[in-house]
């Protein structure tokens, strides 16, 4: 799958799974070092994002507005992923006043190989939001065509209303 970088092209991967497969297994580490599997995850409806480089501009203002979005969704796990390292992310956290959601960080490419959304000439993941069910089955995907835009974040969350519940509603 090709997407673009400021107009250029670049290769991802592969071809990042589609809505109806699952997730596949993959190693992440949060902020205290742990490690964070792909069977962690699975039982709760999650939001998966995946930003390039979380000190760059879209994917602040990205990882901010799903940070605002979450504690709207009580029951949903909300994860932005980079291959940022771990420092890094908890350093843009304390930076930005983020908590609502989980950053993991994807240093060794766990998730980038195995979800096929590592750009090996770029050296970062592509911006993408999967919505993963509680069964750990992909039921919304997007993968942005041109990196340096922002994500279709009304798509993504009306995806998510049809399978969470939204305080305010």
């Amino acid at each position: 799958m090709e997407i673009t970088i400021n107009g250029k092209e670049e290769s991802m991967f592969g071809n990042p799974p589609e809505v109806g497969e699952q997730l596949p297994k993959f190693k992440l580490e949060d902020a205290d070092g742990n490690k964070v599997k792909t069977a962690d995850i699975i039982g709760r409806i999650t939001l998966l994002s995946t930003v390039p480089d979380i000190d760059t501009p879209v994917c602040s203002v990205e990882t901010r507005k799903f940070n605002q979005e979450a504690d709207k969704f009580p029951d949903v796990r909300f994860l932005t992923v980079s291959n940022n390292t771990v420092e890094q992310q908890k350093n843009w956290c304390a930076a930005q006043g983020v908590a609502n959601l989980q950053m993991l960080s994807d240093e060794n490419l766990s998730l980038g190989y195995a979800m096929k959304l590592y750009l090996p000439n770029f050296g970062a993941l592509a911006r993408t939001i999967f919505i993963v069910d509680a069964t750990g089955k992909i039921i919304y995907r997007q993968v942005v065509s041109e990196i340096t835009n922002e994500p279709d974040y009304d798509d993504a969350l009306n995806a998510l209303k049809k399978v969470a519940k939204r305080v305010d509603d």
